[in-house]
């Protein structure tokens, strides 16, 4: 399974940007998949993910109320809605397709990732 990422940029802050991820693979459709992010000098840390049905969101509390998760499975592509951009958002964001139809926070749920999209927000 290939995850590519698209639809980073350079923003102001309190502006919007969409993130997508597609599929090379509808296999991944069954799978729970998710966006991680790094920031410079920092780990990777865990941003949004979604079950296999759509159902089961759950975001980082850094991003809640301002990013959104969704997917269409029919077009094997994710989806991050990021509005209200802020500087601390800076980073390059991954997205991540699951061992399995539900999965947790951790990175260790995940099998296959995208190579990032670089996000940048000015203040």
């Amino acid at each position: 399974v290939q995850l590519q990422a698209s639809g980073g940029g350079l923003v102001q802050a309190g502006n919007s940007l969409r993130l997508s991820c597609t599929s090379s693979r509808r296999t991944s459709t069954n799978n729970a998949m998710g966006w991680f992010r790094q920031a410079p000098g920092k780990e990777r840390e865990f941003v949004a993910k979604i079950a296999w049905n759509g159902d089961g969101s759950t975001y980082a509390d850094s991003v809640k109320g301002r990013f959104t998760i969704s997917r269409d499975r029919a077009k094997n592509v994710m989806y991050l809605q990021m509005n209200n951009l802020k500087p601390e958002d800076t980073a390059v964001y991954y997205c991540a397709s699951a061992r399995g139809a539900w999965a947790s926070p951790s990175e260790n749920d995940y099998r296959y990732w995208g190579q990032g999209t670089l996000v940048t927000v000015s203040s």
